[in-house]
């Protein structure tokens, strides 16, 4: 997508962001009502013409986390901020790959106003939980084999299936 085709939207030193196609002013909820409808954009410092999209995503996500039932719970949240640093691509990647393929699947089923999407996720919810409880529990599997056959943690390997804690020669 060219910058043609984007909407120039400033961001004013008083926190303010002025759409530049409407000639108007926008909150954080006009900006969230962009990305539902599909709308290109990006966000600059009107002073420094720094892009700040990214930031003001973030702005996004954080009020809609902070009204009614969050999407991120503080574990996850946890988690997420233990990856930055080494292994925080290898999450970026996954998470990018996990969101794309369900809006891939949206847009597939037709399913593209979120009460026909929340009716069909509702119908596929446990199929879909059943199927990233076992994505997630091979890939935890591979990783720990994985981890074990190169002795990376020391000691003894534990079998793929013995998530239990128990050491080999453990009596129950």
């Amino acid at each position: 997508m060219t910058d043609n085709t984007r909407r120039l939207i400033k961001k004013y030193p008083n926190r303010r962001l002025y759409d530049t196609h409407t000639s108007s002013h926008l909150t954080l909820a006009d900006i969230r009502q962009l990305v539902v409808d599909r709308v290109p954009f990006q966000v600059v410092d009107a002073k420094t013409g720094e892009d700040l999209t990214r930031n003001i995503l973030l702005q996004v996500i954080l009020e809609a986390e902070s009204g009614g039932v969050p999407m991120f719970s503080t574990e996850m949240l946890m988690g997420v901020i233990q990856f930055y640093g080494p292994y925080q691509d290898v999450l970026g990647s996954y998470l990018d790959k996990s969101i794309q393929a369900v809006l891939d699947i949206q847009r597939q089923t037709g399913a593209q106003s979120s009460g026909a999407w929340g009716e069909f996720m509702n119908q596929q919810a446990p199929v879909m939980q059943d199927l990233m409880r076992q994505y997630v529990d091979q890939s935890k599997a591979l990783y720990l084999n994985t981890q074990n056959l190169f002795g990376m943690f020391g000691g003894a390997a534990r079998g793929p299936a013995d998530t239990s804690g128990k050491k080999n020669g453990d009596e129950e």
